[in-house]
């Protein structure tokens, strides 16, 4: 585990910058080569996955870099096999899919919130390394995270949501479960880990107490592990603006405009 000191802002922004111009290159290269990248973000609530994709999707192009975020099944889908509902969302070629969760809810709160049962437990467990593995043996190329968060660290952040009213939307009654319940999501994602840790799809754990390390270090790992390059792209001329042809505006009383509430903050 890397140093506990907060990353200086400075340094966190001048190298998330730099790592995102290599996203943008990396995208390209997907783009180029026709590759399919999924990512796959899990961790405790309040890990800082949902800040860290948004780091990650910045800058990309978003009809090549999609964010996967489902809501909770519905009763048509909770008939189907379990894994049919996140294959739809599966990259094509020269797509960058995220998973902000996944499959692995399976793993997680249904295991400990009861919304599953053991036998659909079982399964899962068994079945998950088998679609992983369909899924590389394809040719994607899959990476998972998983982002560890302490409880104390947890729970401060959940008091500073609380008492933001911006940010309040991020919690539900799930959320505070996992607080009384933190022994119990850590005993199911120990299992999950033995069970779903294989070498064609390894998991990756990402330190979060400290958001902007975890921020780098996570977009780092994923660039190191992808044998991307530089495309070369064609050079592109802004053209001269042809001379007018008479054209005239309307008059602006023709159209609705929207009010300058701009301007009432300068009086």
């Amino acid at each position: 585990m890397g140093s506990k000191r907060r990353l200086p802002r400075r340094m966190y922004e001048s190298e998330l910058l730099r790592l995102q111009e290599q996203l943008l290159i990396l995208q390209e290269w997907v783009r180029e080569e026709g590759v399919r990248i999924a990512v796959v973000f899990e961790g405790r609530d309040a890990a800082g996955k949902g800040s860290t994709i948004k780091r990650v999707t910045e800058y990309l192009n978003p009809r090549f870099a999609r964010i996967v975020a489902l809501p909770v099944p519905t009763d048509r889908e909770r008939t189907q096999w379990y894994f049919q509902r996140y294959i739809q969302h599966l990259p094509a070629a020269g797509e960058i899919v995220l998973f902000d969760r996944s499959w692995y809810n399976r793993a997680g709160v249904e295991r400990v919130m009861g919304f599953c049962t053991a036998d659909e437990h079982r399964r899962f467990l068994h079945q998950c390394p088998i679609f992983e593995r369909m899924l590389v043996e394809d040719g994607i190329l899959l990476r998972k995270y998983w982002f560890s968060v302490s409880d104390a660290e947890q729970e401060r952040r959940f008091r500073k949501r609380l008492e933001d009213p911006m940010r309040r939307w991020k919690l539900s009654p799930m959320d505070m479960e996992s607080i009384s319940r933190w022994e119990d999501y850590s005993r199911a994602k120990d299992e999950m880990f033995v069970h779903t840790d294989i070498p064609e799809a390894p998991w990756n754990v990402v330190d979060s107490d400290d958001k902007r390390r975890a921020r780098i270090n996570m977009i780092h790992h994923l660039l190191s592990s992808i044998p991307y390059r530089e495309v070369e792209r064609p050079p592109l001329h802004l053209p001269e603006r042809p001379p007018s042809k008479g054209y005239v505006r309307p008059p602006r009383g023709e159209q609705n405009h929207v009010p300058d509430h701009a301007a009432t903050l300068e009086a």
